[in-house]
């Protein structure tokens, strides 16, 4: 006796759960872009009454508790990153990519690699600002630093606006993408956030990590280079060297997260700048039709 085959309406529900899958990663990059600002906002007021603390042991536990908010909020960022990542692969490998999905993945990329990462780098960075000296610039300071995080809001959701343009226009070239995708510049203030996780000290430095922040807002915007690595096929033979440096890449994040995700994220941020550099200098003929991506 031969097998029934699946009723049609079974088939129908799998369809659709195949459907769902890539949304619900990017409902998952959207809830810890969500954590991401609670963390962050929890660590502010953490701060906040540590510097009304009359104790100064008392003061150490709730400056160290803020701290620990401060790299759960860069964490969820991380997180957020994976999943934004493994969302659109899984559309694509599934076959299941569609105009909701695309929607969806780029309002919760505004939320979880704009919004989120904007208040994170103007909490943890504006601590310091409270030791300048002269009274005027005190009161300028924090409305300088207002407009800078919104300006890299406003970058990173242009950047994703000029995707969603693109994205429907044909390309051949997948190896590149034109600015520095909003993922990566969230991941550069998620790992410097991870990597010293208590907030800056002094107002030097606080006003210079106020210029990064405008300075990642420019880079995705801007028309430089970076490489999408979606051409990487990992199914394809590789050379042994290429596994090692892989496994050793993995057993860094994992054993020595705090340098190895910094590391990473500085070398990305640079190497757009690094190919228009090269580029000028030896200039190679013009490929197709760049890639635009979030």
């Amino acid at each position: 006796m031969e097998p029934q085959s699946p009723k049609p309406i079974e088939r129908r529900g799998i369809r659709r759960g195949i459907y769902v899958l890539p949304s619900l990663f990017t409902v998952g990059t959207l809830v810890c872009g969500y954590y991401a600002i609670i963390s962050t906002q929890s660590a502010g007021e953490l701060l906040a009454a540590a510097a009304a603390a009359t104790l100064t042991s008392r003061a150490a536990e709730l400056g160290a508790l803020a701290a620990a908010a401060f790299d759960n909020a860069s964490r969820a960022i991380g997180w957020a990153i994976v999943f934004d990542g493994l969302d659109g692969r899984i559309a694509r490998m599934t076959n299941t990519a569609s105009p909701f999905g695309r929607e969806l993945d780029s309002l919760a990329d505004v939320v979880t690699f704009g919004v989120a990462p904007a208040i994170l780098a103007y909490v943890w960075g504006m601590r310091a600002i409270g030791e300048v000296a002269s009274p005027q610039l005190l009161q300028r300071v924090p409305d300088l630093a207002g407009i800078l995080t919104f300006a890299y809001v406003i970058c990173g959701a242009a950047r994703l606006a000029r995707f969603n343009i693109d994205a429907v226009k044909p390309s051949s070239d997948r190896r590149f993408f034109v600015g520095l995708p909003i993922p990566a510049a969230a991941g550069f203030v998620a790992a410097v956030v991870h990597f010293y996780k208590q907030p800056l000290t002094t107002w030097q430095i606080s006003l210079a990590w106020l210029v990064m922040v405008i300075i990642l807002g420019f880079l995705m915007v801007s028309r430089m280079r970076y490489y999408s690595f979606k051409t990487l096929d990992l199914r394809k033979r590789r050379s042994y060297l290429a596994i090692i440096a892989i496994g050793m890449i993995i057993v860094g994040i994992w054993r020595f997260s705090e340098p190895v995700l910094l590391i990473i994220a500085i070398t990305y941020a640079i190497s757009g700048v690094v190919l228009r550099i090269t580029s000028k200098i030896r200039p190679h003929p013009s490929a197709p039709q760049e890639v635009h991506a979030a």
